[in-house]
């Protein structure tokens, strides 16, 4: 696989994350919440557990923890 399914941008102004799977844009996440429910609804995992796999996903600008724009 060439680099992760699943890309999760910085954080905008407002917190949100643009999130991109397989290429393709599915939303805006503004908690992890958010991305389980992208993942689930693509097919992907959606455990907590595979939030920090640098295989599936490629938290650009700060991993799951960053939420707004000044962490």
């Amino acid at each position: 696989m060439e680099g992760a399914p699943v890309i999760v941008q910085p954080p905008s102004p407002d917190g949100g994350r643009r999130v991109t799977i397989r290429g393709k844009y599915v939303g805006t996440a503004y908690h992890l919440l958010d991305l389980v429910e992208f993942l689930r609804l693509t097919g992907l995992p959606e455990t907590d557990t595979t939030l920090d796999d640098p295989n599936l996903i490629e938290w650009r600008g700060g991993g799951p923890k960053a939420w707004s724009a000044v962490e």
